[in-house]
């Protein structure tokens, strides 16, 4: 017996050529391709289950970037001496693909859908997470499942003034510059950046030439569909019901757009907007009001269909006439607080509020010993400036248990890091290791960015000599045809409602950390030169909160931190006078 054909593809991405192959492994997966760049291979798969899981409101795409060590000539460490919990970095590099696959599924998608990775080599040169955003958009493009890709990804860097596409690990290190962007042929529909104070200028720029050096790779991966692909599946959709839904409007859509017009606190119209949905539940479940329970619907059905109609109409309150469901304008920012040195013994503290978005971060300052070690397969072997991000269900008034830190806070705690490791300063000068904890108090909307503006207080507040402070704005898009409102400063609701999440984070001398993911299929430049703006403009504002509040970092460290003395280096003269003038 033969193996089975393997289908070879090359493409050029900045200095590299890309090779995917497929149709030599993993026969029964719904569709597989190894790429490989140098001497770094990812493989992955992309499977969708026979049928709908049932009972859910919910799309159920699961995305998992698996690191093993033998990619690296390595054995894990651990008594167990096999690979556990995903690391740090597996699981942000996870993230970063699942963001652009996953606005391109149906909405009414109810199969499973599972993409797996494994880095079966890794030559130290070469990046994995854009490289796994092109493996696994050529899987899923591949495969029954149905999709409106394919999507591929690429890293910009700046060097000595210019830009450079898929630069190596190498060139990195010398980069003010980490851009990362995944899009379609059309737009772009995921940004991930560290930067160091490069302004809106440049950052534009950068951006385009991303989503122009994609265009090759995602014209391969259409290749690979016209020649190879499966037949996509069909697939049960989602119920909807028209007549469920216009029965619901017809009861309720007035009175929705009364409450939202002349309910802007959020307590008062969540409450009415609730006693209004449960008097229409209660009215479907009547024999003799709207669809009864013998037309095959569930009180659920109702839930929905509600919903539904104050998305329409929120949305349509804002493209239309401007006003969010809180009276703000489209620029406006919440109310702004912050102070310093609220918990004692702690190193630093720092409390930030926005709205009803409240952070609480807390510095600590540690010995060069307690850095952080790193057991995977990244470049970055210790940290010694660490941030870390909690959301406890109390923050949303919730009750629910804890079992640690999912994805999502690991992945904001590593955005708030990004945004502020520019500003820490080098080893040399500061030899602290530096951990902050960022403790979410309240959350409507943001907080990773409002942990970004509470981590610049503590540290401040803790005596670290940071360069400039750092603040951050999330904003929104709502697009209806072709209207469109850009939105600064997004609450809960919105960001839940809206297209677009768009996070900025800088100096007042330009950006150190972006992050956007989109719900529709891409974002013109206009949209992201408008988008941008409207942050820088905000970024200056709360700046200017969080300098009156402390203007600079403390001049002494707190009297409970440890103290590191760094002794001035002594050139040896070549005698010693403890050896009565003898040459040492």
């Amino acid at each position: 017996m033969s193996m089975p054909q393997n289908h070879r593809f090359t493409v050029q991405l900045g200095a590299s050529e890309l090779i995917l192959e497929t149709g030599k492994l993993a026969e029964q997966a719904g569709g597989a391709v190894m790429l490989t760049e140098g001497e770094t291979v990812i493989f992955a798969t992309a499977t969708m289950s026979k049928n709908a899981r049932p009972g859910i409101d919910f799309f159920p795409l699961s995305v998992d970037f698996e690191e093993k060590m033998y990619a690296a000539g390595r054995i894990p460490g651990s008594f167990f001496r096999r690979e556990g919990r995903p690391s740090e970095q597996a699981i942000l590099t996870s993230r970063v693909i699942d963001r652009p696959l996953r606005p391109l599924f149906p909405d009414d998608l109810r199969n499973d859908v599972q993409i797996i990775m494994n880095a079966f080599s890794v030559d130290g040169i070469h990046h994995l997470d854009m490289l796994g955003i092109i493996a696994s958009s050529a899987a899923l493009h591949l495969s029954n499942a149905p999709w409106n890709g394919p999507v591929a990804g690429v890293r910009v860097g700046l060097i000595d003034g210019e830009l450079i596409v898929n630069p190596t690990i190498q060139q990195m290190e010398k980069s003010q510059l980490d851009l990362r962007v995944a899009g379609t042929a059309e737009a772009i529909n995921m940004v991930e950046c560290g930067a160091l104070e490069v302004d809106e200028a440049t950052m534009l720029r950068a951006l385009k030439l991303a989503h122009d050096s994609m265009q090759p790779v995602i014209a391969v991966i259409n290749q690979m569909r016209e020649q190879l692909g499966r037949p996509k599946s069909t697939y049960v959709p989602a119920a909807t019901n028209s007549k469920l839904t216009e029965q619901v409007a017809a009861k309720s859509a007035d009175r929705i757009r009364q409450i939202i017009a002349t309910e802007t606190e959020r307590e008062a119209r969540n409450l009415a907007l609730d006693a209004l949905r449960e008097e229409v539940v209660t009215a479907f479940m009547s024999e003799n009001e709207l669809v009864t329970a013998d037309d095959g619907f569930e009180p659920g059905d109702a839930r929905e269909a509600f919903a539904g109609l104050i998305e329409k109409e929120v949305r349509r309150r804002i493209v239309e006439d401007g006003i969010r469901p809180d009276g703000r304008t489209t620029t406006q920012i919440r109310p702004l607080a912050a102070e310093v040195g609220l918990i004692p013994r702690v190193h630093g503290s720092g409390l930030f509020k926005r709205g009803q978005t409240q952070v609480l971060t807390i510095a600590t300052l540690g010995t060069p010993g307690d850095a952080q070690e790193i057991d995977s397969l990244g470049a970055e072997k210790s940290k010694r400036y660490m941030h870390h991000y909690n959301m406890p269900p109390f923050s949303t008034g919730e009750a629910i248990p804890l079992r640690g830190p999912k994805r999502r806070e690991i992945g904001h705690g590593a955005l708030a890091e990004a945004a502020l490791r520019p500003m820490i300063p080098p080893e040399s000068e500061f030899a602290y290791t530096i951990r902050l904890v960022s403790e979410v108090m309240s959350s409507n909307g943001s907080t990773s960015m409002a942990s970004v503006c509470g981590s610049t207080l503590a540290l401040m507040d803790a005596g670290v000599p940071i360069k400039r402070p750092v603040a951050g704005i999330a904003m929104g898009l709502i697009k209806e045809g072709e209207k469109v409102a850009i939105l600064t400063d997004i609450q809960g609701l919105e960001d839940h409602m809206g297209d677009m999440d768009f996070k900025v984070a800088g100096t007042e001398k330009g950006i150190t950390a972006l992050q956007m993911d989109i719900k529709i299929s891409g974002v013109s430049d206009a949209i992201m030169t408008q988008a941008l703006e409207q942050a820088r403009v905000a970024r200056m504002q709360i700046l200017e909160v969080i300098l009156a509040a402390l203007p600079a970092s403390r001049a002494d460290l707190s009297a409970f931190a440890p103290r590191i003395t760094t002794l001035p280096t002594i050139t040896c003269p070549g005698w010693c006078l403890c050896l009565g003038g003898k040459r040492c």
